[in-house]
């Protein structure tokens, strides 16, 4: 059944300041993109030596391009996530990992470590897949105990519980397991801090599968989000399949997040700026907001990587360390301007 009544959603004004926002943000990544290409030990030199240089050409091609749009790509994933999350909570607070998918990713990273060795840095490709494979592992089953948890989808306040009950008790897990084998914990750290250094091609064309995958489950779904933020006695008298598609956005949820996890660690408030952001310049149906996020989640990914590279260079800050810097400030200065929270009344 059609909800006319959420029609003007996508026929307001902000429709067309959404498809200016969609063309800056394109304008951002493509520049963005270029700059990550040239940022690095070498800076400049091995961009301008690519014709001639073989090496140079490797360095590009196969490190700092695959490293930026995988840092744009586990940036929209996690932008998409974020918006769904807080159009599924209705909560402006909620953010991608809220259903345990972090301290599920990052307990299966620890059992990866402990069977098949401790160092991250391995470039073996089986290596690579078999830790890829733990993390997202690790998430997926996080967010399948939490809804068996929390018996079904329609509940989001014991969804939301369930969720951080799970979180605790992976969380718990994993430090029992990094007291039983300290080996693992400098491996660890760097995957709690978030990092897009192993990123390849292969983990780009996976991220750009899953991105392409959601976006297109998020749309189909999007009236019910539209629905659930006018109440959900409102969305349930529209017509609208609840039950059916919060179970899909609630896979869209897991499959994003775990997906960008693995890939990547944790990268903090990326997630939770992002749709922000987009909700500060546009006003639009979360059909639009939702891959307005996923866009600004990329480019705001993309920058706090470059400048992870750039601002101690040659040496670089854990990209999850910024992001947490960055966005965090960004959230205080929204408290601190809002006039429901902590503002003047």
């Amino acid at each position: 059944m059609q909800a006319p009544h959420l029609d003007h959603l996508d026929r307001s004004p902000g429709r067309r300041r959404s498809a200016v926002l969609a063309l800056l943000l394109a304008v951002l990544t493509l520049l963005f993109l270029a700059l990550g290409a040239s940022v690095g030990s070498t800076g400049w030199e091995s961009v301008l030596r690519m014709r001639d240089d073989a090496t140079s050409w490797q360095i590009v091609m196969d490190i700092r391009l695959p490293r930026s749009m995988g840092a744009w790509l586990a940036g929209a994933l996690l932008g998409l996530a974020g918006a769904v999350a807080q159009g599924l909570f209705r909560n402006p607070l909620a953010d991608p990992y809220l259903l345990g998918s972090a301290s599920g990713a990052s307990l299966g990273s620890a059992l990866g470590l402990v069977l098949m060795g401790s160092s991250i840095t391995s470039l073996s490709l089986v290596y690579r897949l078999g830790m890829t494979g733990m993390a997202f592992a690790g998430a997926a089953c996080a967010v399948g105990l939490t809804v068996v948890l929390a018996r079904n989808v329609q509940n989001t306040l014991r969804l939301l519980l369930a969720g951080v009950i799970v979180g605790v008790v992976l969380g718990a897990v994993r430090d029992l397991l990094e007291l039983r084998h300290p080996d693992i914990l400098q491996a660890m750290q760097a995957f709690t801090l978030g990092t897009s250094a192993f990123v390849g091609w292969e983990s780009c064309a996976l991220m750009a599968a899953v991105l392409l995958l959601c976006g297109l489950v998020t749309w189909v779904c999007s009236r019910v989000l539209d629905g659930l933020s006018l109440g959900e006695a409102t969305a349930t008298s529209l017509g609208l399949p609840l039950t059916q598609l919060r179970y899909g956005l609630v896979a869209v949820l897991a499959l994003a997040t775990g997906t960008s996890v693995a890939q990547t660690g944790l990268i903090a408030f990326v997630g939770l700026a992002a749709p922000h952001l987009v909700r500060s310049l546009v006003r639009v149906g979360h059909g639009r907001s939702t891959l307005l996020a996923a866009a600004m989640g990329g480019v705001l990914l993309l920058a706090a990587d470059i400048l992870a590279r750039w601002l101690v260079a040659p040496q670089e800050l854990p990209v999850g360390v910024l992001t947490a810097a960055l966005g965090g400030s960004y959230l205080l200065w929204r408290m601190h301007r809002s006039t429901g929270i902590g503002g003047r009344k």
